[in-house]
């Protein structure tokens, strides 16, 4: 039976204990009660709680298929249907993760069997799987160019930084205003004639 190494272990913990982006602590005691995993540890920090949990269960049962129960569940995307911003960063996360036990979770939250990872960075990968899926949902030419290798090497922020930031700056090309953040947005934006419209102006919804 395949098992997962503890190093795997403690980056599935860690991705499903995000602070940010993980499960909660109800989701947790939920989860571990579905797929009948011991919550060994209640009162621990959620990335510790799921460890121990899923360590014990491993060592118990001498193999992965209720911790795979549990990703399974846990990345239905049903259960983000409230919630859709958690699904994207705690599925980039897992799969971060799961790189290199040789699975990886779809865009559909199915999990799937892939080659195994052999580095840390895999950076052509992602920014393949990102520049795909970002062109097959229309996204503007100049958000693509912020997909680079080098942006990529670590995680998806630095590529989301770097995009956020060329918004200001195509914003102060088209003005000639020198402005940052929200002053530049307000004088940009602003006003019953502003210097850039993104509407009709006909409305005050469409003002504001």
């Amino acid at each position: 039976m395949k098992t997962f190494t503890q190093s795997q272990l403690q980056a599935i913990a860690d991705a499903l204990g995000d602070a940010d982006f993980g499960l909660t602590g109800s989701e947790i005691g939920h989860l571990l009660t579905t797929v009948k995993i011991v919550d060994t540890d209640p009162q621990m920090t959620k990335r510790h709680r799921l460890y121990n949990a899923f360590a014990n269960e491993q060592n118990n049962r001498k193999q992965r298929t209720h911790i795979i129960a549990f990703i399974r569940k846990t990345i239905k995307p049903e259960r983000f249907a409230r919630q859709t911003e958690r699904f994207e960063p705690m599925r980039l996360n897992l799969n971060r993760a799961l790189a290199f036990a040789g699975l990886a979770v779809g865009a559909s939250g199915t999990l799937d069997a892939v080659d195994a990872a052999e580095t840390l960075s895999q950076a052509t990968r992602r920014a393949h799987e990102l520049r795909a899926d970002l062109t097959s949902r229309g996204v503007h030419p100049d958000v693509l160019r912020f997909c680079r290798e080098e942006l990529l090497a670590d995680n998806y922020f630095h590529a989301v930084l770097e995009a956020v930031k060329s918004v200001a700056d195509k914003i102060r090309q088209r003005t000639g205003l020198t402005d940052d953040g929200a002053v530049l947005v307000d004088h940009a934006f602003g006003g019953e004639r502003p210097i850039l419209a993104i509407n009709m102006l006909m409305s005050d919804s469409e003002k504001s």
